[in-house]
């Protein structure tokens, strides 16, 4: 009996073609992360702390329009350099004229990421706010943006995976794949990175948490995710298998780990509430929550009343 083994569906990369303008499945891809990414971030308008920071202006749609704007400069150039630099450097050095050529092909999300917050970075100090407060905000939109990424890198039948047992009911031939049936890796990391992480990280930012907490929750389950699902992903041709048996995505995964829970654990031991009712010390749940009491954001238009006596916020020490 042959095994059912599951053919690549043969989609055309070009989604539309109007007056002889080739419009490609991988930007209609990116245009529908970018267009999630600024429904969500107008959500989180009305969450805490944003809903009640006014110092030094409030939170508004300005605010996430220039901020949508950085990301996506900072994804397409420091996704493109960062491939380039990540994963084939000799060629591009030899042949930096190809660097301009995104069309081809090529982005690296580490890259992006490095981009988008060189890109945060400069927004905050325009706005004067803090770092750790803008990248809070922004990190909750991304991984339904990458979901819808990895969704395009499927349609492009790009980036598979290694190769898979037969037995498999889901495994896959590619047509660039060779005739052997692979682990259809985009679909793992769309589920793994893009859409279970948005579920867990939405939810953990919905209720009040400090100054940075957020950010290093994205870091840390972002390079967790992307680890494993490397498992399954074929790497580079021309990088194959590096030191320790490990990808040159798990290399590139390990430091965000590191660094996500570093500044989790750094986030809570200071304790910056950026709620304007923030007390020197919210308290010290076990989940790493400001301690609150009164109504939720949820239920109520006003800010949560807190325990302890209110101090101003520059009681606190600002930064991040």
């Amino acid at each position: 009996m042959t095994p059912l083994v599951l053919t690549f569906p043969d989609f055309d990369p070009i989604a539309v073609e109007i007056f002889g303008l080739k419009i490609h499945w991988y930007a209609i891809m990116y245009l529908l992360a970018f267009g999630m990414a600024y429904g969500l971030m107008r959500r989180r308008l009305n969450h805490e702390p944003y809903r009640s920071i006014t110092k030094p202006e409030r939170w508004s749609p300005t605010d996430i329009e220039e901020i949508l704007l950085v990301s996506i400069v900072g994804v397409i150039v420091g996704g493109r350099l960062g491939y380039c630099l990540f994963y084939n450097p000799a060629y591009y050095f030899q042949n930096p004229l190809e660097i301009f050529k995104v069309w081809d092909g090529g982005m690296s999300f580490h890259g992006g990421a490095i981009g988008v917050v060189l890109g945060l970075a400069w927004h905050a100090w325009r706005k004067k706010r803090p770092f750790l407060q803008v990248a809070d905000f922004l990190v909750p939109a991304v991984p339904i943006g990458l979901a819808a990424g990895r969704f395009g890198n499927f349609i492009n039948g790009e980036l598979w995976g290694r190769q898979a047992p037969e037995s498999l009911p889901w495994a896959m031939i590619f047509p660039t794949g060779g005739d052997i049936p692979r682990h259809p890796s985009q679909l793992y990391q769309m589920l793994l990175e893009g859409v279970l992480l948005f579920v867990l990280l939405w939810f953990y930012a919905r209720k009040p948490r400090y100054r940075g907490q957020v950010a290093g929750a994205f870091l840390f389950g972002y390079g967790v995710f992307r680890f494993i699902a490397e498992f399954w992903r074929e790497p580079d041709a021309h990088l194959g298998i590096l030191g320790l048996g490990l990808s040159m995505g798990q290399w590139l995964s390990i430091p965000m780990i590191l660094i996500g829970a570093g500044l989790w654990i750094w986030a809570r031991q200071r304790g910056i509430d950026d709620r304007e009712d923030a007390v020197d010390n919210p308290g010290d749940n076990s989940d790493g929550e400001p301690t609150v009491d009164g109504p939720s954001d949820e239920a109520s238009d006003a800010s949560p009343t807190l325990n302890d006596k209110a101090t101003e916020p520059g009681d606190h020490p600002q930064g991040g």
